[in-house]
């Protein structure tokens, strides 16, 4: 199973555009992730990690108080967080 592929179906599915995107602000500065750049990043973990984006993804189509949307902002910080850690040894 190819899971960003599966990804990227069910953003088609919903009639969500995988090349839109979505602005953060970090320290005064904007950054600009797109949804395709979020799901790619996520497929480099390992496989277990993989699957657990798709299923959570998944539910949060369930969720309709979610949605994707929100689902994609909470990846894309949770990105920004990991990176921010890894730039800035505390």
């Amino acid at each position: 199973m190819n899971i960003a592929k599966e990804c990227r179906d069910i953003l088609q599915q919903e009639g969500v555009n995988s090349a839109s995107s979505i602005d953060f602000e970090v320290n005064g500065e904007v950054i600009t992730l797109t949804l395709d750049y979020i799901i790619d990043a996520y497929m480099q973990a390992s496989d277990e990690s993989q699957l657990v984006f798709y299923s959570a993804l998944k539910k949060s189509l369930e969720a309709k108080e979610m949605g994707i949307e929100k689902f994609f902002e909470g990846m894309g910080q949770l990105l920004l967080m990991t990176h921010l850690s890894k730039k800035f040894d505390v």
